[in-house]
């Protein structure tokens, strides 16, 4: 006799679980590229780059020559594709990591400002899983900024001046789609970089609840770091400060292409990432949440 005949209840049907879980990450990415004040900061980022491409194409400089070998601003008028890497090269000693810094800090300080942060772990959610999943969101948006500007430049740049052979830092020349392929480099190496800016500005949104008083932390730290960068007196100093690697990026510009800064940069990044993660991690798990 069947289970309808005698009238019983059919057994409840379970779900499979799933392994993993991409709903905190969706969640995390919605607040990170759904506010408004993001939004703008975005539109900041991309509005560089058409400044730039129009600044030049109003002030109609001389094209440089090739045989000179190529200088970002001075070649956007031979070729648009040097306007992506003006962009990224006028914005990456301030304003990507000043993005990256406020999406950062605002991880954790955010949420304790907004007093969502005890809510948020009664859900059950480890607080690794959660400090992993929100660092996961920031490496996120620190490469969809990165390619944002460089994006916004390539679109502007190739509409405003045209395209042709990109001259390389070695004096070479190369067709638009391999260098289209270098600049996709250069995203990911310089969108790396910002990713151990990121953690470290996870781990300082972990020692207040105030994410503009974070976001400034950071920011400053950043710009000391430049600063020491540019003293000779300190030299010892400089492979060991995360912003030295960054503009390491131009080696993926030669031919063949120069791999020994680009290798420490990356070190130094993973480096800071972990060194950084884990302290926030550290500090994270330990914490008294009271807000």
């Amino acid at each position: 006799m069947s289970v309808a005949e005698v009238g019983l209840p059919a057994a409840p049907r379970v779900r499979p679980r799933r392994l993993v879980s991409t709903r905190l990450l969706r969640s995390e990415l919605w607040l990170i590229f759904g506010r408004r004040r993001n939004q703008a900061g975005m539109a900041v980022l991309a509005a560089l780059p058409v400044v730039i491409a129009v600044a030049v194409k109003v002030s109609n400089p001389t094209p440089q020559s090739a045989a000179a070998g190529p200088d970002f601003f001075g070649s956007i008028v031979g070729n648009g594709f040097f306007v992506a890497l003006a962009a990224l090269t006028a914005e990456l000693p301030l304003f990507l990591p000043l993005a990256v810094a406020a999406i950062s800090s605002d991880t954790i300080a955010g949420e304790a400002n907004l007093g969502t942060l005890r809510y948020l772990l009664t859900v059950p959610v480890h607080r690794t899983r959660m400090l992993a999943v929100k660092y996961a969101a920031v490496v996120i948006f620190a490469f969809a900024a990165t390619l944002l500007v460089a994006v916004v430049g390539l679109g502007i740049g190739l509409a405003l001046f045209g395209s042709g052979p990109v001259t390389l830092l070695s004096g070479t020349q190369v067709g638009l789609g391999s260098a289209l392929v270098r600049l996709l480099a250069i995203c990911a190496y310089i969108g790396i970089g910002l990713c151990a800016l990121g953690a470290v500005g996870m781990f300082v949104s972990t020692l207040t609840e105030q994410p503009i008083g974070g976001t400034i932390a950071v920011v400053m730290l950043n710009v000391i770091s430049f600063i020491l960068d540019s003293i000779p007196q300190v030299d010892w100093l400089h492979p060991y400060l995360l912003t030295h690697w960054w503009t390491s990026f131009g080696d993926l510009l030669r031919d063949p292409v120069a791999t020994h800064d680009i290798r420490r940069g990356l070190l130094s990044a993973a480096a800071y990432a972990v060194i950084f993660w884990t302290a926030a991690w550290a500090r994270f798990s330990s914490r008294d949440v009271t807000s």
